[in-house]
């Protein structure tokens, strides 16, 4: 089966980092400037955070859901995926700024790391992406303790658009394709973690109708590992037949 993601060289540094020591900022005194007499809080990186409790993110998810009803979904991921989309471009320029590399000279594993850290110290969760299957036009990220699902609970159904979303739009401008996500587990369908599946359009419209055909996220990479790309169930050769 032809990919359908055309594969991005990312080659070893050629050139040593700076002292990682001056720029792996994981205590909060660290990472964060908290001016009180302002009232604002800003990152590393110079951007302005906001701290929000669980009651936050329900009543704001809520208040979508009131709003547009069924739409609440897609416009989160829009919303992620306009976020994912700048924030690619913002990070290509600190790592620059910080490391001397860039996404093509630094070594893979070593810049998404970097790039995922500080959404861990803000409280979005911690990750572990997989892109063994790029080669095959897909892969996968699992989120650990993602904020939208730990305070929504048991929805029985995925809740975390806004991660799919920035997701999306973070390895589009990365991989430098146009890629879509899907969350294809969720800890508020009782799992112990969330896991996302990136790929072409065509391929997550076909995750989502396995999904809605009742198919759980092992069952989905299987039949992608296995070249599978159907819209629609396969007919039996003795259907009909009594």
């Amino acid at each position: 089966m032809t990919s359908n993601i055309q594969r991005k060289v990312f080659q070893n540094p050629p050139i040593p980092i700076h002292s990682t020591r001056d720029v792996c900022h994981y205590s909060r005194a660290d990472f964060y400037d908290f001016d009180m007499e302002r009232g604002k809080i800003t990152d590393y990186h110079r951007q302005r955070n906001l701290l929000v409790g669980e009651d936050f993110i329900v009543s704001l998810l809520k208040g979508l859901e009131h709003e547009v009803g069924e739409a609440a979904g897609w416009l989160c991921y829009q919303i992620g995926y306009e976020w994912g989309k700048e924030d690619a471009v913002l990070f290509q320029s600190w790592f620059q700024e910080f490391y001397g590399l860039t996404l093509e000279t630094s070594n893979l594993g070593f810049a998404m790391e970097t790039w995922w850290w500080p959404y861990t110290a803000q409280g979005w969760g911690a990750w572990s992406p997989n892109l063994s299957n790029r080669d095959s036009g897909f892969f996968y990220v699992d989120l650990y303790d993602s904020a939208v699902a730990k305070s929504l609970g048991y929805m029985g159904k995925p809740v975390c658009h806004l991660y799919a979303g920035i997701l999306a739009g973070f390895f589009s401008i990365a991989f430098e394709q146009n890629l879509c996500s899907t969350e294809i587990q969720c800890y508020a369908m009782g799992n112990e973690f969330c896991r996302f599946l990136l790929g072409s359009e065509e391929r997550i419209q076909v995750a989502e109708f396995w999904i809605a055909s009742g198919a759980n996220a092992n069952e989905i990479a299987e039949r992608f590992e296995a070249g599978e790309m159907e819209l629609e169930p396969q007919s039996s050769v003795a259907a009909g037949v009594v």
